[in-house]
């Protein structure tokens, strides 16, 4: 594992980091936009055509689509290269700000469910910057003694730590999945701790008496800890318009 700050905006590395810095430059102007959409606010409008309404996400896996291309047929020649980097981290940034509506196949973008998404581009992001500072660990490291790590030692933990993001999902924590993605810690206890009451865990896994208890435990948890730890979510994604009481309260901590 290395870590190159220096040649992080220069030389080979331009590319990654423009499409680091268009998947994130494109990420918060989407949210921007369709927030003040949903205010009422501005000149923009949703995409209606022919009574069908068109997402983000397809002119997003179009320029995708055409950034791969591109990318495949510049063989890193400049500029294709950082042409092609910018068209594909605007595409994918387009797709993966509504990942939750494509999963469900249903519209959940204000929706608790739809922050799934503001989860995944946090994670895309978070991938994208150690790779853009030159953090790569699938590479060898040398220990000074005699020990070598291989790509094996940090893809296993790699594998298991998204296991349990996925796991607090499933489980409607989803600010736990959210700091979860930087903290893993916080990962790991939310995806071994009781599931939120209302979430499809809860449902297709518990019994009663186990749903008794994850209710009683939901409520005590929320009465003590209040929402905060959806507030940082809200900010980004926007307040959910279904704010039940089974997510409304679930923080890092639970």
């Amino acid at each position: 594992m290395h870590l190159d700050i220096a040649g992080a905006a220069s030389g080979s590395h331009l590319p990654l980091f423009l499409l680091f810095l268009a998947f994130s430059l494109t990420f918060l102007v989407t949210r921007t936009i369709t927030r003040l959409i949903r205010a009422g606010r501005g000149p923009f409008r949703n995409n209606v055509r022919g009574g069908v309404h068109i997402h983000h996400a397809v002119p997003g896996i179009i320029l995708t689509v055409v950034g791969a291309f591109a990318s495949v047929a510049a063989d890193g020649a400049s500029p294709g290269a950082e042409i092609s980097a910018v068209a594909i981290g605007i595409g994918t940034s387009l797709v993966l700000d509504e990942f939750a509506l494509i999963l469900r196949l249903e519209d959940v973008y204000w929706s608790r469910e739809g922050q799934l998404s503001v989860q995944v581009v946090c994670l895309t992001v978070a991938g994208l910057g150690m790779a853009v500072l030159g953090i790569d660990p699938l590479t060898e490291v040398d220990t000074g003694d005699s020990f070598r790590i291989g790509p094996i030692a940090f893809s296993i933990p790699l594998v298991l730590h998204l296991i349990c993001l996925l796991a607090c999902v499933a489980k409607g924590k989803y600010s736990t999945a959210a700091i979860g993605a930087f903290i893993p810690p916080v990962a790991w206890v939310g995806a071994i701790r009781l599931a939120r009451p209302g979430s499809r865990w809860a449902q297709r896994r518990y019994s009663p008496a186990k749903t008794a208890r994850a209710r009683s435990r939901a409520q005590r948890f929320d009465s003590r800890y209040g929402a905060w730890g959806l507030d940082v979510e809200d900010l980004v994604a926007g307040r959910p318009t279904n704010t039940g009481t089974d997510t409304a309260g679930e923080t890092a901590a639970h």
